[in-house]
């Protein structure tokens, strides 16, 4: 079956946090009075991370606008206990992510969607990020051929649930076996696309096995010059 859309994964494939989020709560805790170490907080962050990541698995990956913000205010609760205003921390590190000067974009991001846009396919975001991902997509122009903007927030299920492949089909008209979906992480978008019978993509810059190295390499998969 013939490719004809293709949705990117937004964090960790086309937009990287800048500086990294350990970094970003560290410093956004020193202002706020967290006497706990660098490195401890990015430690913290990984584990309450996952701690989320398991707690929206066993709900069957049921999401919304209040659930997520409500992800991220246990998140920074539990990363900076100790500063004496959790609520200006959490609004401060809230607001950060928001604004497209706190991300940079994947290396070769522009020209790989320039040259696939030319090429007719249909292009799109699929992301478990929130809301904030319409402000952050908007300060890049090169994202602006993104035609599809598929929010978990916004659907009501996060990946890898079929619900969420489920909206990209609905969005585009396509089959399944026609939207090819590139992503980082093993299981939210290879095997949830997989799953969902669409055509998975691995991005790893590391270019383990048939993954993707580099954005840029996608075109020429395609057969697009």
């Amino acid at each position: 079956m013939t490719i004809r859309a293709i949705f990117f994964d937004a964090v960790g494939t086309l937009l990287h946090p800048d500086p990294p989020a350990g970094v970003a709560y560290a410093a956004v805790g020193r202002r706020f009075g967290t006497r706990h170490a660098a490195e401890d907080i990015r430690r913290r962050f990984t584990e309450s991370f996952a701690r989320q990541e398991a707690l929206d698995t066993a709900a069957g990956h049921v999401t919304s606008p209040a659930r997520e913000a409500a992800r991220w205010r246990a998140i920074v609760g539990e990363v900076l206990d100790d500063v004496p205003d959790a609520v200006g921390c959490f609004a401060a590190l809230w607001d950060h992510f928001a604004r497209p000067s706190s991300w940079r974009l994947e290396p070769d991001a522009g020209s790989a969607l320039a040259a696939l846009d030319r090429a007719g396919y249909v292009l799109g975001l699929a992301s478990n990020f929130d809301g904030r991902l319409h402000a952050v997509r908007a300060g890049f122009p090169e994202l602006a051929v993104l035609r599809h903007v598929v929010v978990s927030a916004e659907v009501g299920h996060r990946k890898p649930s079929p619900y969420f492949f489920r909206e990209l089909v609905r969005r585009t008209g396509f089959a399944p076996g026609e939207i090819l979906l590139v992503g980082d992480d093993p299981y939210n978008d290879v095997a949830g696309a997989r799953d969902a019978g669409l055509v998975p993509l691995p991005f790893d810059p590391a270019g383990t096995g048939d993954a993707l190295a580099r954005l840029a390499d996608l075109p020429r998969r395609l057969g697009v010059v």
